[in-house]
This record gives structure tokens, sequence and C-alpha cells, in this order.
């Protein structure tokens, strides 16, 4: 590996985060991903956390595969596989990392410190470079997106989604009550608007608009309010199984961050 002496620590395995990892291990770094047990991504077609249920996952070339210890992750991101290690906190590893990416997209910070190592990064808003992170990359879709901001936030979250297709906050399907989920679609389906998705608990779950199911939560227990599944009405099935543009923008975003501070830092 070029970078092989600078391991990366990706802290989310959800979809923004795989285009992160990806962009990281084409440059050359070694990545491990942790996760928790039941990961909450709905694209799971192109979300490395599905490695967590599946042992094993691929998506454009990327090979996840999940590990659990961590000694056996960071002997399988120095071998170039992206090892992916049930912890939902940052693992004490036999070596340092040398960068941390919290890329769990929670809209705050959590518990990521500027101190977690030599350089440490933040998606989207929560973080503030120079407070609780080295570097921030944006994360809202527009002219700004992928930027990487040394010094401020970036741009608050509006709790809405971005724009796909013409549609916003609509495309998007919220648990209307806790209980246990079981789809009757699959990603990559077409439906229509109104017609039946899944349930919880035998309540019935309606496609807000027509197009194919982009993303849904894996069956189990769902909390009221929780992001459950998105329905893109590009009706572009192929795209549901590509990583997206705005990952790969945030990720070429993490890779300037990184190289920034490796020449900085010598």
């Amino acid at each position: 590996m070029l970078f092989g002496e600078q391991l990366v620590v990706v802290r989310g395995g959800g979809d923004l985060a795989t285009g992160v990892v990806l962009r990281l291990c084409r440059a050359g770094f070694p990545v491990i991903v942790t996760e928790l047990a039941r990961p909450l991504t709905i694209r799971r077609t192109v979300a490395v956390s599905s490695a967590v249920s599946e042992g094993t996952f691929r998506v454009d070339g990327l090979s996840a595969v999940r590990v659990e210890s961590p000694a056996a992750a960071v002997e399988a991101a120095l071998f170039g596989r992206v090892p992916v290690l049930v912890d939902p906190g940052l693992p004490e590893l036999p070596v340092r990392p040398s960068v941390v990416v919290d890329a769990r997209l929670a809209k705050r910070n959590i518990d990521t410190s500027i101190d977690d190592a030599p350089l440490v990064v933040g998606l989207g808003p929560g973080f503030t470079a120079g407070v609780d992170c080295h570097a921030v990359v944006e994360t809202m879709r527009g002219h700004r997106l992928g930027r990487v901001i040394r010094a401020g936030s970036a741009a608050p979250d509006t709790g809405v989604p971005g724009v796909i297709g013409g549609e916003a906050g609509a495309r998007v399907v919220r648990a209307s009550t806790s209980g246990t989920l079981i789809w009757r679609v699959a990603i990559g389906d077409t439906v229509g608007a109104g017609e039946v998705l899944g349930d919880i608990d035998g309540e019935a779950i309606e496609a807000p608009l027509s197009g194919v199911v982009r993303g849904l939560l894996s069956e189990g227990e769902a909390l009221q309010g929780l992001k459950i599944a998105d329905i893109d009405p590009r009706a572009d099935a192929a795209a549901c199984f590509e990583i997206s543009d705005k990952s790969l923008a945030v990720g070429g975003g993490v890779v300037e961050a990184v190289l920034a501070w490796l020449g900085l830092s010598g």
C-alpha cells in the first residue's frame, strides 16, 4: 500500500461512510470500519455495514469482511481488505490509528474527541473544526458538498433530506409506531404511490410516492420516528446498487483532508 503505515478508522459503515472507505482504500490507505451490532443503515446494498449480518460484503470492487477482534481488524486492513468490527466506541487497537473519521452522521457529536488520533475528521453537522476535530467535511447537497472545513462547522441540519428527482422529505419513510418491522418488497423493486411496502406489528407501511425502493432498514425492532425506507422517484434500479455521487464527493473531501495533513506533517 502507498500509505500502508497510515491506518484509518472510520466510525460507521453506512452508505456515506462507504464512499469514504472506497476513496481511502483506492488511494492506498488501510481502513478499519466500526459499526453497531444492528446497523441503522437504510441503503444496505451499498454499505459495508452489511458485512455485520452477511459476514462478507462487496460493492463497487470494495470487499468488506466482519472481524471479531481489534487484532484481526488490523491484520485484515494491512492485507488490503476492509474489516468491519462491531464496536460502538473507538476500539483499543494494537497500533494507534493515524486518522479517525466519524462518519456516523448522527447530526451531533456523540463521543468523538480531537485527541482520538493525530488527525480527526468529522462528517457533516455536529462537529467544529479546531474544537472536537481537526477538519469537517460538508455533507449537504449543493455547491459546498465535499468541501473541507478547517475552521468552523458544516451547514446546520435542516431536518429535510436532500432533493432527489424533485423530491425531498416526501421520499423518506419513517416508522409511525414502534414494533417489529417486516417488509414485502426488496431494495431495487419498483413501487407505486400508496403501495404497501411492509408493516410494523400489522400496521401497513405505504409508499409515499412512485419510484424505486432505494433503501430499507433491516427487519426487526423499529422505534417510532426512525427512518426505515427511502423511495427514489428517478426509478433507476441500477443506482440502488452503486455508491452514490454524494458519498464519493464526501469521500473525496476526506482524502483531501488526509493528504493535506500528511503534507503538513511531513
